[in-house]
């Protein structure tokens, strides 16, 4: 019985890796797409090159995943499948049919919380991890985002005030590609690395490994699957974000995606679980700011920020009842 919950609770993080994939498109790839500079299977193709490369910022943000939310002494198979259960359900709802961009950190540290009250009481939550490394960054993150991407985008005007826009948006497209493959590879790294973290916890808890350290196996299947998803994308999420917040230019854009890199980048570094779709809606919202503040659709960020504002505590109630819901099957 414990080896087939084991099996169906990797099978479903591996799904959960597709899926994220699968919404996470729009992420990356929305800018370039938005701004007309690639056709939409170009930008996923980059976007699924981009992924892989991400394996090179190993697993920080896996050992934060897997060992700073809940304590490991529950984190079993029961707990893994009700925290994704619970955050599939949320993130289908929101993404696929609301067609909003969830972030996908988000429900799935609130689903970890909530089958890990259910399994062991507050007392196995980390509180002081999730408010460091979650909260504060979820906070700020989408306004760090909006500053360093207008600042980018106000930049380059400056520079090119006096050079005709039709020559800077030829050049800037160019430029547009490069700043969105960095941005894939940065994105890719944050996404995959939370799926290596619940499965290598779950590896950890039934005695297949005695200390975190991610094997290689588990860290190929999240990225396979993750690009996987990538491959097959969210159009309608990429509409969302491309077109519904602001309408770009070329060089909006590549500030957009530039933005977007360096604070994925180092919060990969960091060991920080950040939203990427808080950062490249921040970033998306900067770059419109550049022309005007008008320039921005608020009616469809504020639909944003409330569907951000419910992601944890729903899919952190969700996972709960599920993980009871469970427990009747399982002894």
């Amino acid at each position: 019985m414990f080896a087939l919950i084991l099996i169906f609770a990797i099978c479903l993080a591996l799904f959960f890796s597709f899926w994220t994939g699968f919404t996470d498109a729009a992420y990356a790839i929305s800018t370039i797409i938005g701004t007309r500079t690639l056709k939409p299977y170009q930008a996923v193709i980059l976007s699924v090159i981009g992924n892989f490369i991400g394996m090179v910022f190993g697993s920080a943000v896996a050992a934060t995943i897997g060992m700073g939310i809940i304590s490991e002494s529950v984190a079993s198979g029961e707990v893994i499948i009700a925290t994704l259960l619970g955050a599939l359900i949320f993130d289908v709802i929101t993404s696929w049919i609301f067609s909003l961009p969830i972030s996908e950190t988000h429900v799935l540290i609130g689903g970890l919380v909530g089958s890990g009250i259910a399994a062991g009481g507050l007392k196995v939550v980390k509180f002081q991890g999730i408010i460091n490394k979650v909260i504060i960054p979820m906070l700020t993150s989408p306004f760090i985002a909006i500053i360093v991407a207008f600042l980018i985008g106000c930049v380059i005007i400056r520079a090119f005030r006096n050079v005709h826009a039709s020559k800077i948006n030829k050049s800037f497209k160019k430029l547009e590609v490069i700043a969105g493959l960095f941005f894939s590879i940065t994105d890719g790294t944050n996404d995959a690395q939370k799926v290596m973290g619940i499965i290598t916890i779950l590896l950890i808890y039934y005695g297949y490994l005695t200390e975190f350290a991610v094997p290689f196996w588990v860290m190929l299947a999240s990225y396979i699957t993750m690009s996987l998803g990538t491959f097959f994308g969210g159009w309608r999420i990429v509409k969302t974000m491309a077109t519904k917040i602001t309408r770009m230019k070329p060089y909006q854009g590549f500030s957009a995606s530039i933005g977007s890199s360096l604070l994925l980048g180092t919060a990969a570094i960091w060991g920080i679980p950040i939203s990427s779709t808080h950062v490249a809606n921040g970033s998306i919202m900067g770059v419109g700011m550049c022309q005007r503040i008008k320039a921005v659709k608020w009616g469809t960020t504020r639909k944003i920020v409330v569907a951000w504002i419910l992601s944890m505590p729903l899919s952190a109630v969700l996972s709960f009842v599920i993980f009871h819901v469970i427990k009747l099957f399982v002894a």
